[in-house]
C-alpha cells in the first residue's frame, strides 16, 4: 500500500512496499530509503519487522531508490513524508534556496563508502589515480565529495564520474569502462575476500570526512509542522531499533539475512564500517567543515547562516 504517491514515481522510485495487516489501528509514515541492504539505511525495515515502529504506533510504508538525489526529491515533492540518507551539502543547498524539508536526525557521520580496483590494476592507492577515472554516485552525494577530497588530499588530477549505484559501478569497473569503483558496504565484500577487487581508498582516509555528518535522516516540511507527535514517535523508534542493532545478537542476524550476508560480514561491515558513535541520530557534527566543502567544490554558493542552521535541525527529543 503506497499513500500519495503516483503511479509513475512509484514505478521509478519502489521496489518494496511494508505494510502492517493492522494498519488502521496505526499512524502510517511513507518514507523512500536510498541503498537497500545497507546497515545505515537498515533500521526502518529491520525495526518494523522487530516490532519498534509498532511499539510506538508506527505502520512504514517503505520505497527503496537509487540514493541520495531520488530520496530528495521525493521528500521535496511531498510524495513522501521522511527520506533517509540524504547528502547534508545537498540538503542544505535544497533548503537555502527554500525547499520544504528539515532535518530530523543524522543518518551517518564519518564515511563509510570505499574505493576499489578490479585485482589486475596497477593502481595501489588513490595516489596512482591521477588522470584516472574515479566513481562517484551522483552529483551532490557524499561519495562525490569525496571524489573531490581524494584530489584535493593526495593532489591528483583526476576525473570524477558519475555511475549511479553501487551494482551499476560494479559492472562498469570490471569491464573496464571505469578506473576506480566506489561502493558501500555489505555490497562488493564478498568480491574483496575472493580475492576479485581490492580496496584502493576509504572515505574514513580523509581526516576531515571524520566528524562530518555527511548523511541526514530528513522530512517535508509541511509533514513535520502537521505531525510533530507522529515524527517524534519515529525518530524514537528509530533510535531504539539503533540500540538493538548494535546490542542484540538478533539485531545482528536480523541485518545479515535482509542483506544476504554471512554473520561474519554483517559483523565487519556494522563494526568496521559504521562505529555506533557515528549512526546515533543525535549525532549532529562537523557542519562548518561541511559547509567549507559545499563551497569550495561549489555545492554551496555559501554557508548557512546559524538562524538557518537552527532552523534546518528540528530533532524531537528523546521519549521514554
Amino acid at each position: 500500500m503506497v499513500i500519495g504517491i503516483p503511479k509513475a514515481m512509484f514505478l521509478a522510485l519502489g521496489l518494496l512496499t511494508v505494510v502492517g495487516t493492522d494498519a488502521f489501528a496505526d499512524d502510517q509514515i511513507t518514507l523512500a530509503v536510498g541503498a537497500r541492504g545497507n546497515w545505515e539505511t537498515a533500521a526502518s525495515e529491520l525495526g518494523q519487522k522487530a516490532g519498534f515502529f509498532k511499539k510506538r504506533g508506527l505502520v512504514l510504508n517503505i520505497l527503496y531508490t537509487q540514493g541520495s538525489g531520488e530520496t530528495q526529491q521525493a521528500v521535496i515533492s511531498g510524495s513522501v513524508n521522511i527520506g533517509i540518507g540524504l547528502g547534508t551539502t545537498a540538503v542544505m543547498n535544497a533548503f537555502g534556496k527554500g525547499a520544504p524539508l528539515l532535518a530530523i536526525g543524522n543518518a551517518s557521520t564519518g564515511s563509510s563508502e570505499y574505493w576499489f580496483v578490479p585485482a589486475n590494476s596497477p593502481i595501489k592507492s588513490m595516489k596512482d589515480a591521477a588522470e584516472k577515472t574515479i566513481a562517484y554516485s551522483s552529483a551532490g552525494a557524499s561519495s562525490h565529495l569525496e571524489v573531490l577530497g581524494f584530489q584535493k588530499f593526495y593532489n591528483i588530477q583526476a576525473k570524477p564520474v558519475a555511475t549511479g549505484g553501487t551494482a551499476s559501478t560494479m559492472t562498469q569497473v570490471m569491464s573496464g569502462q571505469i578506473d576506480v569503483g566506489w561502493s558501500s558496504p555489505p555490497f562488493g565484500l564478498d568480491a574483496v575476500q575472493t580475492g576479485k577487487i581490492r580496496i584502493v581508498g576509504r572515505g574514513s582516509d580523509l581526516p576531515y570526512f571524520r566528524d562530518q555528518t555527511i548523511r541526514l535522516i530528513v522530512a517535508n516540511a509541511g509533514y513535520l509542522h502537521k505531525n510533530k507527535d507522529v515524527v517524534a514517535r519515529f525518530v524514537q523508534a528509530y533510535r531504539d531499533t539503533l540500540d538493538w542493532m548494535y546490542t542484540d545478537p538478533a539485531g545482528l542476524s536480523a541485518y545479515a539475512t535482509f542483506a544476504g550476508v554471512s554473520s561474519e560480514t554483517a559483523m565487519q561491515v556494522r563494526d568496521v564500517f559504521y562505529p555506533r558513535e557515528n549512526m546515533k541520530v543525535d549525532h549532529i557534527s562537523g557542519l562548518d567543515s561541511v559547509m567549507a566543502d559545499g563551497v569550495t567544490f561549489k555545492f554551496l554558493s555559501a554557508p548557512l547562516s546559524a538562524a538557518q542552521i537552527a532552523a534546518l535541525f528540528q530533532i524531537p527529543p528523546e521519549i521514554k
